[in-house]
């Protein structure tokens, strides 16, 4: 059992949940419409229950879970990014800006999920993160294709 590799890859899922998080509140605040507000924002509370339960998982096993988003500029994530990604875009800008940030959360539990070295309660755990996730960022990809 490897407490302390699974704590850094959940940790590290933490921190891109909690980038994702702040995206979604960042788009729900800069859309111009109560739709994509509205919808952003439950995204954002999704994305908040995959921080807790990604947070209770590291507190069971005995870790510290992270409790503040990271600064991933590749992944448009950061405070500042967002507020200038989408101040003064349209609906359709911001959504690709979520579109693409979204591509690099998913592309991050997909990478966690192949860890050899993960416990299998641990990945049961990134799995059902991931579920949520992963219906999360096709939403927004159908979106984004429907506004074409």
């Amino acid at each position: 059992m490897n407490d302390k590799h699974d704590i850094s890859v959940l940790n590290g899922l933490i921190t891109t949940a909690l980038d994702s998080l702040k995206g979604f509140e960042d788009a729900a605040d800069e859309a111009k419409s109560t739709r994509f507000a509205d919808l952003f924002a439950g995204f954002a509370h999704d994305r908040r229950q995959v921080v807790g339960s990604l947070q209770a998982e590291v507190r069971g096993i005995g870790g510290e879970p992270e409790d503040s988003s990271g600064f991933l500029g590749a992944a448009n994530y950061t405070l500042m990014k967002f507020k200038q990604a989408f101040t003064g875009k349209s609906d359709k800008a911001i959504i690709d800006e979520v579109e693409r940030g979204e591509d690099h959360v998913t592309a991050k539990f997909e990478i966690a999920l192949k860890d050899i070295d993960l416990q299998p309660a641990t990945r049961d755990i990134i799995r059902d993160a991931f579920t949520s996730v992963k219906a999360g960022h096709d939403k927004i990809s159908a979106l984004k294709h429907s506004l074409v």
